[in-house]
């Protein structure tokens, strides 16, 4: 399996700081969803989603991320 990034409006894939492809074999296998997430909120990069690309199954799993920073005022609340 390999996480990718994807810019969800190109369609494009991240390969490394300022440079995208259309390639999945070359774009940037980040190992882990966490690491990519973790990338994005370093890199402040929005607009983005995780590919998990699972060549022998042939599908993927695209989870898009929404970048916000939430801020709580007390315990959170219940959604009934």
């Amino acid at each position: 399996m390999k996480v990718l990034l994807q810019d969800m409006e190109s369609g494009f894939f991240f390969k490394a700081v300022g440079v995208t492809t259309r390639d999945t074999r070359s774009a940037m296998d980040f190992l882990s969803s966490s690491r990519a997430i973790d990338f994005c909120a370093t890199q402040k990069l929005n607009g983005m989603q995780i590919v998990l690309r699972f060549d022998e199954q042939h599908y993927d799993i695209v989870l898009p991320m929404v970048m916000e920073r939430l801020h709580h005022h007390g315990p959170p609340t219940q959604v009934r």
